[in-house]
């Protein structure tokens, strides 16, 4: 199993406050790789939230073949954060790991968002299957106040290596994933979490019913709907298809990918919609065990559990600052003055949405509807 680590404040916060909660969960995750997704940025991009930020990594190769690719686009590039690396035994270093900040090509300036983000996902695609032969480039993220932060070792290693405890890389929601390895190789694209056009999400478990889930999306005809190196990124994909290309509430996400009986729809005051979501999306139904922590383009955070509920987890804190985590000791480092009486264990009907800038926690079950709050 992995282990999951969310934070969710009013204030900016550093990625070790998320790295230190994965130490308390080690025997979890194997150190074989990290991820870290951060949204709502402080630091030097606080006043940088409306520029799309390239995340990744290059060879020096890679890096003026990248260069060359934005020039010609018509990217221009505003500001560059690269780590201070700290070497660390056991932690291979590559050439240059980046967050850039970019303007818009010019007959981009005034288009409107669609058509921006349908930009940056081509540009992200592109640039990632130009390096995906030799790994001379590879791209997390292309996106607005989003930065992506991923590599093979040990987290609380990795946080050493990347400079992050003297680092003024914040934000107000970071996601971070200690990774166990379940693939034949360690690949930097099926680390967690995943990230598509202002949704996020991060999995522990095994999803099973990854094929039928992955050949129904790729038939949507939606080009961001690609690579899959990891079971788990449909996940963010089934979130971005409800959500977004649906339009669809959130709480719908959870009755697509693990929906009722047919005795308990009828229970639902929307039994017809149920029924409907259900028939038609049937292939995005999961099949476990999985626990899924994410977020959606307003900062709304949100923790869901499969049918099964095999996989720990809990959600917890303090009006302005929420954890979502893999296990009880994580939540405990990352906000130890809680209420622990108010500590939210969320079952198999249950989705725990935390509101944007972590005001207060609501508890939506499929049979019940909202159920539980805590401010």
């Amino acid at each position: 199993m992995c282990r999951l680590s969310a934070i969710t404040s009013s204030e900016y916060i550093s990625p070790m406050e998320n790295i230190l909660a994965l130490e308390t969960m080690k025997e979890g995750h194997d150190g074989s790789g990290m991820g870290l997704l951060l949204k709502n940025l402080g630091g030097e991009f606080e006043e940088l939230k409306d520029y799309p930020i390239l995340s990744g990594i290059c060879s020096k190769d890679g890096l003026h073949a990248l260069d060359s690719y934005m020039d010609n686009l018509g990217f221009q590039l505003k500001y560059t954060w690269t780590p201070k690396i700290k070497p660390v035994k056991g932690v291979e270093r590559r050439d240059y790991y980046f967050a850039r900040a970019y303007e818009y090509p010019d007959a981009f300036r005034e288009k409107g968002t669609e058509e921006r983000e349908a930009l940056l996902m081509s540009t992200r695609i592109a640039l990632r299957k130009m390096g995906e032969g030799d790994e001379s480039i590879i791209v997390f993220s292309f996106y607005p106040d989003i930065i992506a932060l991923k590599e093979v070792g040990d987290p609380l290693q990795l946080g050493e290596f990347f400079g992050l405890d003297t680092s003024t890389l914040k934000a107000k929601i970071i996601l971070a994933q200690g990774r166990q390895n379940t693939n034949y190789a360690i690949n930097l694209y099926a680390c967690h979490p995943f990230f598509i056009q202002g949704y996020g999400s991060m999995t522990n478990g095994e999803n099973t019913a990854f094929i039928p889930i992955r050949e129904f999306l790729m038939g949507r005809g939606f080009s961001g709907y690609m690579g899959y190196n990891s079971d788990s990124e449909v996940f963010t994909h089934i979130l971005h298809y409800t959500c977004r290309r649906l339009g669809y509430p959130l709480t719908y996400y959870k009755d697509i990918i693990t929906p009722l009986k047919t005795s308990e729809i009828k229970m639902r005051p929307d039994s017809e919609a149920v029924e409907f979501l259900k028939i038609s999306l049937r292939p995005l139904c999961i099949d476990g065990p999985n626990c899924v922590i994410g977020f959606t383009p307003d900062g709304t955070c949100f923790m869901v559990q499969d049918s099964k509920k095999l996989r720990p987890g809990v959600v917890g804190g303090v009006k302005g600052k929420f954890a979502l985590m893999s296990e009880e000791c994580g939540l405990d480092k990352a906000i130890p003055e809680r209420e622990r009486f108010n500590d939210i264990f969320p079952m198999k009907y249950d989705m725990v949405v935390v509101s944007p800038g972590a005001e207060e926690v609501k508890v939506w079950n499929q049979l019940q509807g909202w159920t539980t709050t805590m401010s």
